[in-house]
């Protein structure tokens, strides 16, 4: 009977890891089509990767099916969905669109190496306090809002006719700020804390139908100012809380003079 269990449990889950396969291949076709030149696929394939990201996790969890083998798998498809494919999808996106000299050459491919180790910092760092941290918040930009804010941006400029050169440029300055973002020690929340299964106010439904119209009326204008305004969201609260707390320390010493 030992024996048997043994040999039960060498096995895995199927269902939330299915899903994280599925997100790996998302990932991989992305970089697939960087390559051959399909930008707004590629980003279409990695934002297909972060809502099946956010599914494994949440099934798993909801069937009782969390095991370490799953989390080390989810991490490793969220280095490659979220760390690789847009580092990738940016490195090429900016050699096929902007007439690079030896120099500005060798930015791209600072700026998106940068990246890629920003990425694996991030995954490590989270794997290391998964145990400790508050599940309502993340140390640090979270690898797939990061990747969503620079694909979301090359979609827009995907969309129109003239101006790559300097939007590219653009682009050149917001991977190292995603990468500092993702590194940090800022907070950000998580979403964690919703629960799918307990019922919710009828609003919320009329609410998520106006999310959706306003993503259909412009897809990606409205997903990256939607990611780009969570990017934000971090630093800005942090900025908050320092003038919070130099307006309480400034008060406590008007109080304590006689």
């Amino acid at each position: 009977m030992i024996e048997e269990k043994k040999k039960r449990s060498r096995g895995v889950f199927l269902l939330p890891n299915l899903i994280t396969t599925s997100a790996l291949f998302s990932g991989f076709y992305a970089i697939v089509s960087s390559i051959n030149g399909d930008f707004v696929i590629a980003s279409l394939a990695i934002l297909i990767a972060m809502v099946l990201d956010g599914l494994d996790g949440r099934i798993a969890r909801l069937t009782n099916t969390q095991t370490v083998f799953g989390e080390n798998y989810d991490s490793l498809s969220d280095m490659i969905c979220f760390g690789l494919a847009p580092a990738i999808m940016f490195y090429t996106w900016a050699n096929t669109n902007l007439i690079l000299n030896l120099d500005s050459s060798k930015i791209v491919l600072i700026c998106c190496f940068i990246y890629v180790a920003s990425a694996a910092i991030r995954l490590a760092r989270f794997n290391s306090k998964i145990q400790t941290q508050d599940k309502k918040y993340f140390i640090g930009l979270a690898s797939p809002a990061a990747s969503a804010v620079i694909i979301t941006y090359i979609w827009i400029v995907e969309t129109m006719v003239n101006g790559y050169v300097h939007y590219i440029w653009v682009g050149l300055f917001i991977l190292p700020l995603l990468s500092f973002l993702m590194i940090s020690n800022i907070t950000y929340y998580s979403f964690k804390d919703f629960d799918i299964r307990h019922k919710v106010p009828h609003i919320t439904l009329f609410v998520i139908a106006l999310i959706i119209s306003f993503i259909s009326f412009d897809p990606p204008l409205v997903l990256f100012s939607f990611f780009l305004l969570y990017a934000l969201s971090g630093p800005s609260m942090y900025l908050m809380r320092i003038v919070k707390k130099k307006k309480s320390f400034s008060k406590e010493k008007t109080s304590t003079k006689p």
